[in-house]
């Protein structure tokens, strides 16, 4: 793993999701709602770093999808997160043409903050600051960089995942993902006082 790389493993509720994916592909409603409740928080969180306060039409745009597809869906647990990610993304660009916008991050409310999953060390940064300050962070990110770490931390997908989301090569996602990481960790670095560091400036200054 190269330095600064965002460590993210297998969250520990994959297998759970991917034999809810399984149950629901047969029609399984209950299933569904299950799997819609593991996944939403952090799709939705993503959609705000894309489109703002219009996160949850075009959150209800992505589901309807989901739904009518997910037959066509073959893959694990993390798989899916990536699939659903990949339709929130088009749902989003979609909306922004019709805006003729531009994706933005410039929400990070603190439900998203607190999704089930692993820890790692942008998590754990961003958990560590009030939501006002991890909404001012994110928002100074160039929007590659921002949707970058915002696919990485929030969605928590890995770099290949990532990169197939937005289309580019896992290298110019881990390239973005670093940059905002490191542009993070200069933010939160001089927040630290006294002896005592600043929880935050330490994850955050183990990426750079």
């Amino acid at each position: 793993m190269g330095k600064g790389e965002v460590r993210r493993v297998a969250e520990p509720y994959d297998t759970e999701l991917g034999a809810a994916v399984a149950r629901a592909q047969e029609g399984d409603e209950d299933a569904f709602a299950f799997v819609y409740d593991l996944v939403q928080p952090r799709l939705l969180g993503y959609l705000r770093g894309m489109v703002g306060d219009e996160a949850d039409d075009v959150a209800s745009d992505t589901w309807l999808e989901i739904a009518r597809d997910i037959g066509r869906f073959r893959g694990d647990g993390a798989g899916f997160r990536g699939w659903s990610a990949t339709i929130a993304r088009h749902r989003a660009l979609d909306h922004l043409r019709r805006q003729k916008s531009r994706p933005r991050a410039t929400l990070l409310e603190q439900d998203l903050l607190e999704t089930p999953g692993g820890s790692d060390t942008a998590g754990e940064a961003l958990e560590s600051l009030s939501t006002g300050q991890a909404l001012a962070l994110i928002a100074t990110l160039p929007q590659d960089q921002a949707e970058a770490v915002l696919l990485r931390v929030v969605v928590g997908l890995d770099g290949p995942a990532a990169a197939r989301v937005l289309g580019k090569r896992p290298g110019a996602v881990r390239t973005a993902a670093h940059r905002g990481l490191r542009r993070l960790a200069q933010q939160v670095a001089p927040r630290s006082t006294g002896a005592v560091t600043n929880p935050a400036a330490r994850t955050l200054g183990s990426a750079r």
